[in-house]
């Protein structure tokens, strides 16, 4: 359940990256736009080949997946450019790496 989870979640995120490609831009600018969207998605799925088999990483890497977009929210609110829709990415972005990340650790624990 958390590989099947945690490969939806990736597709998720790879759907944002969808939004750079727009007439007023060139081939060119839309294509680095769209790999430097996908960054995350490229690292997230490269640690999942690994948490495929070690457990452990995938509790780890998820965890700090959902920290890393808080810490970036939080960032944003002491700079007071907080928007309270925020919160509702807050959830629909952490929520499921923090879900994603608990499955690992189920899963982990369940072996032992």
């Amino acid at each position: 359940m958390p590989r099947i989870l945690s490969i939806l979640f990736i597709l998720f995120l790879a759907l944002f990256s969808l939004d750079v490609f727009s007439p007023d831009y060139t081939i060119q600018e839309m294509m680095l736009a769209f790999f430097m969207h996908n960054i995350p998605v490229l690292i997230l799925s490269i640690l999942l080949i690994i948490a495929w088999k070690y457990e452990i990483v995938g509790t780890i890497v998820f965890s700090l997946a959902g920290l890393l977009y808080l810490g970036l929210i939080a960032n944003q609110a002491i700079s007071g450019n907080f928007e309270w829709f925020m919160i509702g990415w807050v959830l629909n972005i952490s929520g499921p790496a923090f879900l994603v990340a608990y499955l690992f650790y189920l899963s982990k624990k369940r072996k032992l």
